[in-house]
């Protein structure tokens, strides 16, 4: 079994209401110096097998897929 987390996160330069909505909130609650909230997404993963080079470009093809949106988001896989 192999356990993977892929991170999702808007690329530079794509607006992010949510964050923005997130910066304001935690200002609005005493949370002082807090500056530039992203959010993203966080998707852990169980594949059958042992091949860590196969998992990974099943991830991969997973992101570019289904689980991102590459025109807009990033994505980070890491195996474990």
């Amino acid at each position: 079994m192999i356990k993977a987390r892929v991170t999702v996160t808007l690329k530079n330069g794509v607006l992010d209401p949510q964050g923005k909505a997130i910066e304001g909130a935690l200002g609005a609650l005493g949370f002082d110096g807090v500056g530039h909230v992203r959010q993203g997404k966080v998707f852990d993963v169980e594949l059958d097998g042992a091949d860590k080079a196969k998992a990974e470009s099943d991830l991969k093809a997973m992101c570019e897929k289904l689980l991102a949106n590459t025109v807009i988001e990033n994505y980070n896989i890491s195996v474990d």
